[in-house]
């Protein structure tokens, strides 16, 4: 098991910071009230002084996606349309104990973070350009190909576990009750990313341990170190 970005990535994004976090004995049911307060609260202080769209950590999103050719508006990073959620409504859906606490800390962050399940991975997770003939299951159930040249979470057996880099996650390995291990994920492009996705995953382990997950190994990855294995 490893997970690496293609050199094409590094080469397209140098200012890329990738953070990888192993976590196991991952409980199907936790309280998250005492997790999530802090963290939506930060949120509501950042979108209180300014709108998502005009975080630096949202609009380097932005950029990438258009440097992608995808129009900026249509396609959202993760974090962006949580945070556009979070301000219409003042909430996120309770949806299982270790997304409901990633998901906070997205918010906090501004920080896409993606959760998979790594029972439902084969081989290996590399970040890359889609050929196009790899398999993506949409939360419809329906299998989808991605577009050649969008960046795509895939496995050895071809199958798409992100679309567009941080937009959409596949169902196929979605966090569930039987969830047991989990692999989170952060990217940064902005100016201060090197410092700011050690600092989400500095914020997100104690709270991870609150609920009972055992968070197992956690890396940071460049362009000089792009492949994450964990230990034996």
């Amino acid at each position: 098991m490893y997970l690496e970005h293609h050199p094409a990535i590094w080469a397209a994004f140098p200012s890329l910071v990738a953070g990888v976090l192993l976590v196991a004995d991952v409980p199907s049911q936790a309280p998250t009230a005492d997790q999530l307060a802090p963290l939506f609260a930060r949120a509501r202080a950042r979108l209180a002084a300014t709108s998502e769209a005009e975080l630096p950590e949202i609009q380097a999103w932005r950029r990438a996606f258009g440097q992608l050719g995808l129009k900026p508006t249509q396609y959202r990073s993760a974090a962006e349309a949580l945070l556009r959620r979070f301000r219409r409504e003042d909430a996120l859906p309770t949806l299982h104990p270790l997304v409901d606490v990633c998901n906070a800390v997205s918010l906090a962050f501004a920080l896409p973070v993606a959760v998979i399940d790594l029972d439902h991975v084969s081989g290996f997770i590399e970040i890359r350009a889609a050929a196009g003939d790899e398999l993506s299951q949409a939360f419809s159930g329906e299998i989808e190909h991605p577009d050649p040249g969008e960046v795509i979470v895939v496995d050895a057996d071809r199958r798409v576990h992100a679309r567009r880099w941080t937009f959409r996650q596949s169902r196929h390995s979605t966090v569930s009750a039987a969830t047991r291990r989990a692999l989170v994920i952060s990217e940064g492009l902005h100016a201060t990313a090197a410092a700011d996705v050690p600092a989400l995953f500095d914020a997100l382990v104690p709270l991870l341990q609150a609920i009972g997950c055992a968070p197992a190994h956690r890396a940071l990855l460049s362009a000089a170190h792009p492949r994450w294995r964990p230990p034996a």
